[in-house]
């Protein structure tokens, strides 16, 4: 399962990418605002050192997204247009895949709107596990039964699993069969650590260092 990074933060990305960790980068315009960028230059300095950026259209209807999606499109070719599960955002995504458009299908929490996607040739459908559990629904179940339709149907579209909240989403969507997983900087973080980890690093260095300090000094060198 590859791993994107949920940000739009530039230097929470370089960092990640230095980590050599990532494959990609999910962004929206408000993340993008909260970060105090403008869209368009942000998203193709992301682009300048990962691939597989999303960017999201923000208009309703088809043919605004259609235009849209385009301009998107056109800022880089590692860019990913994001277009909502909506009968407009996927009417826009079919006229945009045929064009060769990489399209990620958004804001999808079923397995029958996972189909939709596939129908318009999506590249990537992206269920918000996350938000299902929000409303007390199982939102990994709704992710293994995605992947499980699409190996059954033979379908190609990847099945990125959004909205992870933890470490044990992220563990979860893997075992559920996703092929991505985005999730926050922090909790890519958070799945560096485990205490056995971090007790047996500081042993080795302790090790280290007595041996380094019970050597003998070394003999004056003769003149």
């Amino acid at each position: 399962m590859k791993l994107f990074l949920d940000t739009a933060v530039y230097e929470e990305i370089e960092e990640a990418v230095g980590w050599g960790v990532i494959d990609g980068v999910t962004t929206n315009p408000t993340l993008i605002a909260k970060a105090g960028h403008d869209h368009e230059e942000q998203v193709k300095r992301i682009c300048q050192i990962i691939g597989n950026v999303s960017a999201e259209v923000v208009s309703e209807k088809r043919d605004d997204m259609i235009v849209e999606g385009r301009r998107l499109a056109s800022w880089h070719r590692n860019v990913i247009v994001k277009v909502p599960m909506t009968p407009d955002g996927l009417a826009a995504g079919k006229v945009l895949a045929v064009e060769g458009t990489r399209v990620n299908v958004t804001l999808c929490f079923s397995v029958n709107q996972a189909l939709l996607s596939a129908a318009i040739g999506a590249y990537i459908v992206s269920p918000f596990a996350g938000r299902l559990d929000d409303i007390n629904e199982d939102g990994m179940k709704v992710v293994a039964d995605i992947v499980a339709a699409y190996r059954q149907q033979e379908i190609k579209t990847l099945v990125l699993a959004a909205s992870m909240r933890n470490p044990m989403h992220v563990t979860q969507a893997a075992l559920a069969g996703a092929d991505i997983a985005t999730l926050p900087f922090s909790v890519l973080k958070q799945m560096f650590n485990h205490p056995l980890t971090e007790a047996g690093q500081k042993r080795f260095l302790d090790d280290y260092r007595k041996t380094q300090e019970a050597k003998p000094a070394a003999a004056p060198a003769k003149r």
